[in-house]
């Protein structure tokens, strides 16, 4: 027996590197502090001690959530002195999450 959709659509066909890319990018937006910070962010840049005071996390872990996503390829950074603010570069998110809303009912 087998499955099908019914839909009619093939599968689009991609290499294991995409699946591994799109996997970090989940796996960074996972932790719910880190979600946080990306829906704060799409509200404009932010620096860490702002986005620190918003979660309610010390500037540290603050510091390595943003990290973790800047490496994810969601967020950009811009150090101004001592001070490093952070952008919303996927801009796609808030629409994702938006999407995901509608799952909950």
């Amino acid at each position: 027996m087998s499955c099908s959709t019914k839909s009619g659509k093939t599968a689009t066909s991609h290499d294991k590197s995409w699946y591994v890319d799109r996997a970090r990018v989940l796996a960074a937006l996972s932790n719910p502090a880190r979600l946080r910070m990306v829906v704060s962010l799409a509200d404009g840049e932010k620096c860490v001690c702002d986005m620190a005071a918003e979660v309610g996390l010390d500037m540290s872990t603050t510091s390595r959530h943003l990290v973790q996503l800047r490496q994810a390829g969601l967020l950009v950074d811009e150090r101004r002195g001592n001070m490093v603010f952070y952008t919303l570069k996927a801009t796609c998110l808030p629409a994702f999450l938006d999407c995901l809303d509608g799952l909950s009912g």
